[in-house]
């Protein structure tokens, strides 16, 4: 049976994401296409943080993928080869160490209720990644989204480039890649730009320090 947190979160989703479905899983098949797939292997065992409706782990390619999400409407999203994980993810996951060459995890830190939450969920990715794997974050920053960060009623953790980079070596790791600006802030508010616009954007880093409101870290597991 559901509980009340698990309800309102099901209802989150549709009511912020159902109208864009279609529009959000090409933007993600170009995202995955055009950017994140050339920093995962076709044989990586790959885990999407907070899946929701599963638009990334859908779309990339991958040996073996997870997707851990409290929302219980996700696997009505994922695609067959898409193991679930329905839990708290700042509890222990139900994997192995070192069993993970990627975590990635988009727009998710900032929806945990607390900085221990989020630090207790970091600690787990740098178990569960073996030497050398890459947990991938991208978030809004809140340096550039401002007060527009908190239109959305689940957002409780305020991060910068800089926090997420701290949080990230409080929890284990060391080596990073930071990019305070990546892309634009949110696709929940029904803007749908042509495909290819995004296309072009992500081939110009300068239009990221133009028009990007979110961060995005590359922290190694050493």
């Amino acid at each position: 049976m559901r509980s009340e947190s698990e309800k309102q979160l099901a209802l989150r989703y549709e009511l912020r994401f159902a109208r864009l479905e279609k529009y959000r899983a090409r933007v993600w098949v170009e995202l995955c296409r055009a950017f994140f797939q050339r920093f995962i292997k076709k044989d990586n065992t790959v885990l999407d943080l907070g899946c929701g409706w599963g638009e990334f782990i859908n779309a990339i390619e991958a040996g073996k993928k997870y997707g851990m999400d409290l929302n219980p409407e996700s696997p009505k999203h994922l695609n067959p080869e898409v193991q679930f994980i329905h839990q708290d993810c700042s509890t222990k996951w139900p994997l192995e160490d070192e069993s993970l060459d990627v975590i990635f995890t988009s727009n998710f830190f900032e929806h945990l209720p607390s900085k221990d939450n989020l630090l207790a969920t970091i600690k787990e990715a740098n178990r569960c990644l073996k030497k050398g794997g890459s947990l991938i974050c991208m978030g809004p920053n809140i340096k550039y989204v401002g007060g527009a960060y908190w239109d959305f009623a689940d957002h409780y953790l305020p991060l910068s480039e800089v926090s997420m980079e701290e949080f990230l070596r409080l929890g284990g790791f060391r080596e990073m890649k930071v990019t305070k600006r990546f892309l634009p802030y949110t696709m929940a508010k029904g803007v749908q730009p042509p495909i290819v616009f995004l296309s072009m954007y992500l081939k110009i880093p300068i239009l990221w320090r133009l028009f990007g409101r979110q961060f995005l870290v590359f922290a190694r597991r050493s």
